[in-house]
This record gives structure tokens, C-alpha cells and sequence, in this order.
């Protein structure tokens, strides 16, 4: 185990949180050093066109913009390390920070950008053609299957909203369900019964997503009738929840019962002094690439008083 000289700032996690954290941080002189973690980018390096990001008038794809993130952060000074963390230790300033479960860290503020995931059906095509006509996100894939057919799983608020989101853009919408009820709030549900354009297909679950290069349809079953049928689609959405990536910090940090990190509102700051939270590590609201890059903008602010504050920078 190798230990360095204490740093001022380490940022675990990159994405757009992480990356302008790090690019604010670094220009503030804290020297930071990110931790870029088993995924590098975040979500944004398995999304195709992203044409919602500011500054992109003709869209971008996702790992192109996570590289020119990348790109920016490293101008300015930032530490990138290729590695993930294993544990933690925040008992006491300067925290520690393990990587590959061999180098120990420390530094007097952490930032925690680790994202969230998607969960996911399991299938083998659904992966294949992530991207492709499968997304986990409504907002922000539907508008390319503007007046085509497209299907969403899922059965609780977030995929009510998101099918009613689709809705407005799409000409129909299969809404798959696999109980027989909606878990949704009641207003939620009104709106989706309300939607002629939506069709739910209750006690149904997904078989397969048909297409070769692109989604062409989802074979599907009924639970109860056992009567399988094929749905012409182009579009496939998941919107059976998100998981935080936050399984490090339990019992250390504040979080929600689903795990995402608790922050003092209008702040990026957790509980403990000197730690804190950007990204769909704590956003389980909006969890769009904008956003997040802002609440990165907010954590490094947040620990560049903080250090301020307590004479270290």
C-alpha cells in the first residue's frame, strides 16, 4: 500500500457532475484528483445522439462530449486516475480514500459524483440494442421516435410520466405492465387512462427486443392467458427505476431509502463536514447531463469555501 501527500480536494466519480466539478476545483487551484471509477464518463458513454445539451446545435454523441468533459478538466489541471474506489473513510479529516484496494488517499474535502444506473430487464437484446432504439430515459431519447410506435415498461410514476411524455410525441405508446394495476399515484394513472394514445397491457411482460441494428419490435406474453404477441415497434423504454451508486457510503452518509445521498437543499453538502454530493448520486428528480453538470459546478463552489472557511485554502 502506497500512501501520497494529502490532497486538497478528490472528486470519486466522473460524468458530467464529476468532470465539472473537477473543471471548477481545478480552477480554483484545489489541484484536484478524480477517481474516475469502473464506468469513465458515466451513463453519457453508452447514450448515442444527445441533442438536449446546450451548446450542441446539431447534437453530439454521448462519449464524444464525455471526451471533450474529459478534455477540459485536464486543461485546467486536474489529476485523472484510471482507477476505482474501494473504501472510505471519512471518521476524520483529512478523509482517506482507497483505490484499487491498495493506494490509500487523503484529502480534506471529498466529492462524491459516482451517478446512478438504470435497472434493467436483463435480456441479452435489450443490451445489444441499447442505444439503438432501447433507452432508459424518456426525456431524453423520445424525441427521435417523433410519430412512430414505441413501448415502455414499467409501472410505476416514473413510467406513467414517461409514457405520457412519449404520448405527446409518439403515435402510440404500449404501456407494459407486468401486475395488473399501476403502481402509480392516482393522479398519475388518470392521466395515462386519460391519454387516448396509450394503450396499457396489463399483466404482461417482456420476452424479447426484436431488430437487427435497430429495434424493429418486442415480443411479449401474457401472464395470465399465456398468449404471446408481437408489438410493432421502433422504440423500447425502460423505466423500472434507477440505482444509485452509493453501496460505498452506506452507514457513512446520509441517504434516502433508495439510496440516493442526502444534501443540505440549495447545497451540494452532506452531513458530514467537508463531503459532499452532485449528480444522479443525489438527484433522483431531474437526473439529466445538464443538471448534473450545475450541481458539479455547486460541489466544487461548496469545497472551495468550505477550505476557505477553514483556512486550508
Amino acid at each position: 500500500m502506497t500512501t501520497e501527500g494529502k490532497k486538497k480536494c478528490i472528486i470519486i466519480g466522473s460524468g458530467p457532475a464529476g468532470y465539472t466539478a473537477a473543471i471548477y476545483a481545478a480552477r480554483a487551484d484545489l489541484q484536484p484528483v478524480m477517481i474516475a471509477g469502473l464506468q469513465p464518463g458515466g451513463q453519457l458513454t453508452i447514450t448515442t445522439d444527445v441533442e438536449n445539451y446546450p451548446g450542441y446545435p446539431d447534437g453530439i454523441q454521448g462519449p464524444e462530449m464525455m471526451e471533450h468533459f474529459r478534455k477540459q478538466a485536464q486543461r485546467f489541471g486536474t489529476d485523472i486516475r484510471w482507477s476505482y474506489v474501494s473504501s472510505v473513510d471519512f471518521s476524520k479529516a483529512p478523509f482517506k480514500v482507497t483505490i484499487d484496494e491498495k493506494d490509500t488517499l487523503t484529502a480534506d474535502t471529498v466529492i462524491i459524483s459516482t451517478g446512478a444506473s438504470a435497472k434493467w430487464l436483463g435480456l441479452p437484446s435489450e443490451q445489444r440494442l441499447n442505444g439503438f432504439g432501447v433507452s432508459a430515459c424518456a426525456v431524453c431519447d423520445g424525441y427521435f421516435f417523433r410519430k412512430q410506435d414505441v413501448a415502455i415498461v414499467g409501472g410505476g410514476d416514473t413510467a406513467a410520466e414517461e409514457a405520457t411524455y412519449l404520448a405527446k410525441l409518439c403515435n402510440k405508446v404500449y404501456m407494459i405492465v407486468r401486475k395488473n394495476e399501476l403502481r402509480a399515484s392516482k393522479a398519475m394513472q388518470h392521466r395515462v387512462f386519460n391519454t387516448p394514445n396509450i394503450e396499457v397491457l396489463f399483466d404482461t411482460e417482456t420476452l424479447e427486443v426484436l431488430g437487427e441494428k435497430n429495434v424493429t419490435s418486442v415480443a411479449v406474453v401474457n401472464t395470465i392467458t399465456k398468449e404471446e404477441r408481437v408489438l410493432n415497434v421502433t422504440g423500447f423504454f425502460v423505466a423500472i427505476g434507477h440505482q444509485p451508486n452509493t453501496d460505498l457510503f452506506k452507514g457513512l452518509l446520509d441517504m434516502d431509502e433508495q439510496g440516493y445521498l442526502k444534501t443540505v437543499p440549495g447545497s451540494s453538502r452532506t452531513n458530514i463536514e467537508g463531503v459532499f454530493a452532485c449528480g444522479d448520486a443525489q438527484d433522483k428528480i431531474y437526473r439529466q447531463a445538464v443538471t448534473a453538470a450545475g450541481s458539479g459546478c455547486m460541489a466544487a463552489m461548496d469545497a472551495e469555501r468550505y477550505l476557505a472557511h477553514a483556512g486550508l485554502h
